[in-house]
């Protein structure tokens, strides 16, 4: 079986401030400046209007050639062709979800500080696993910082993919990512710029300039 694809470089996450033709608007803006990975998270918002909105995000992920990743909704992912769906601690079962995802979709795991949680989730089938929050996060405030050691820590002890989480802005990706981060998720820093599409170019410019961090895992 070929190698799942998994997020790499530059990870966006939408912010649940966004809905409707805003959150359309700054994610088209996004992967116009050159974004590849988009997840979808919408904890509380109405469940007509999230399964609405992750239809329009998926038709301008595949106009853009990005790959969408939903937060906390098998139903949701499974009805979104070719997304993939990622998992917190309290989201449901990672086997359970691999086994209705089948083997070729993207299944991601939040994993905070704690390696084993990572070991058992990739033993589950998780396609990648997430760790933080890596710094203070403006996004989730109550996330305790673990640190980039995490990183490193996995990186010897062969866990990944590995994706970090948590207060990263353009300035600290280089730093993230020689610690051991596959893909760095990013809400605010792009999300709240002045100009998105300005913000992602910055970050695949940086990318590029990171050979062993390319934003172009695409199929």
């Amino acid at each position: 079986m070929p190698e799942r694809v998994t997020p790499s470089g530059l990870y966006l996450v939408s912010p649940e401030r966004l809905k409707g033709i805003p959150l359309l608007t700054a994610v088209d803006e996004a992967l116009a400046g050159g974004a590849r990975w988009l997840q979808y998270r919408d904890k509380g918002g109405d469940a007509t209007l999230r399964r609405a909105t992750a239809v329009a995000l998926a038709k301008l992920c595949r106009q853009h050639g990005a790959q969408l990743v939903i937060n906390d909704d098998l139903e949701l992912a499974l009805a979104i062709d070719g997304a993939g769906l990622h998992l917190g601690r309290d989201d449901g079962d990672l086997a359970a979800a691999r086994a209705q995802l089948g083997p070729d979709r993207v299944l991601g795991a939040s994993c905070y500080g704690d390696l084993q949680r990572a070991r058992d989730a990739l033993a589950a089938g998780a396609s990648y696993v997430a760790f933080g929050a890596m710094y203070a996060s403006t996004s989730k405030p109550q996330a305790p910082a673990v640190g980039t050691g995490i990183l490193s820590d996995a990186r010897a002890a062969g866990i990944g993919p590995r994706v970090a989480i948590g207060g990263i802005t353009l300035e600290r990706a280089a730093d993230t990512l020689s610690a051991g981060a596959d893909a760095v998720a990013v809400i605010g820093d792009v999300f709240d710029a002045p100009n998105i599409r300005q913000r992602v170019r910055g970050w695949c410019a940086l990318l590029d300039s990171l050979p062993d961090h390319s934003n172009q895992n695409t199929p």
